[in-house]
């Protein structure tokens, strides 16, 4: 990619959930925001007005729909019906963090599935194309009637745990659904070896956990999730990896989601280090000591112009 992009085709938009991170892509991709009118009326309701003309051009609009998760859709949404009302050529959605997306499947009666509707509303607001990072599950992807690039945050976590030489590493699944995730981590991680966590969860946010499979005594455990949220499920699995004989625990999430008591559980001193990414703003209020914040800017920027130019996206991975 050149260093500085003189593309006058490629746009890029900003939301308002995560503009750090856009200006990062934005710098990365050597060209700046394009500007943007976004205002809240006194009821709620979003306006939106793009400030230049984007007729006929490669439009990418980067909004992760992080708290609070229904403005920040419903922005995205807005922000993607006015490009298409602009006659952009194509419009590719951004989102680094995918809102809504734990209610995948139906587990009980009379319950509905957002990460299909979730699908479906930015489809029909005029998005030709999703660029998405670390779904929740990979079957979200065929909730979409539009073509969707699914990347993974995991290439930049694992280059920063293996530049700490740490010795005798065990990747951990903190639950059974997340196998496929800590096994990949694994094998990038020159194949680890492999332990689970299974837990009985009694409720939404609130996990018990029952035992290990695996061994994990006197080695470097590394807990892996797609997000973290309050917390519970990661600190409760990394009690009982304590409790196992780990040496020490690590907790890995590309999405800091740090609802409240997050803070609390993760900084209790349980772990080593808490490593996330910046697909979720990080404000000084959600530091801590243990946390190490990592910057996907570059990788999802990588993405944007691949995606633009019409090539591999995948070797990105490699």
């Amino acid at each position: 990619m050149p260093a500085n992009n003189s593309d006058s085709n490629l746009c890029l938009l900003s939301g308002s959930s995560n503009v750090p991170l856009s200006r990062e892509i934005a710098r990365y991709l050597g060209m700046d925001l394009s500007p943007m009118t976004t205002k809240t009326f006194a009821d709620g309701e979003t306006y939106v007005q793009i400030q230049e003309s984007i007729r006929g051009r490669d439009v990418y609009i980067i909004q992760p729909t992080c708290f609070p998760v229904n403005d920040h859709l419903m922005e995205l949404l807005v922000m993607i019906d006015a490009c298409r009302r602009a006659s952009a050529r194509r419009i590719t959605a951004v989102i680094p963090y995918y809102g809504y997306a734990r209610a995948d499947r139906k587990t009980a009666g009379r319950e509905s599935i957002t990460a299909k509707l979730v699908a479906n509303l930015i489809t029909e607001s005029g998005a030709d194309r999703v660029i998405a990072m670390d779904l929740h599950s990979a079957q979200i992807q065929g909730y979409f009637d539009i073509p969707l690039d699914h990347i993974y945050a995991s290439p930049v976590i694992v280059d920063y745990i293996l530049s700490k030489n740490l010795k005798d590493i065990v990747v951990v699944s903190p639950d059974v659904g997340g196998v496929a995730r800590a096994r990949a981590f694994a094998k990038r991680l020159n194949d680890a070896p492999l332990a689970i966590i299974d837990k009985r969860r009694q409720a939404h946010n609130i996990a018990e956990v029952m035992n290990v499979i695996g061994d994990v005594s006197g080695k470097t455990a590394i807990l892996v999730d797609d997000m973290i949220d309050t917390g519970g499920t990661i600190s409760e699995g990394a009690r009982i990896l304590r409790e196992q004989g780990a040496s020490q625990v690590y907790a890995c999430a590309t999405h800091a989601v740090f609802s409240p008591p997050a803070i609390e559980r993760l900084s209790s001193g349980i772990f080593e280090e808490v490593i996330v990414t910046n697909t979720l703003p990080i404000t000084p209020d959600r530091m801590f000591p243990q946390l190490t914040p990592l910057s996907v800017a570059n990788l999802i920027g990588e993405v944007i112009w691949r995606v633009h130019e019409y090539t591999s996206v995948s070797i990105v991975f490699r």
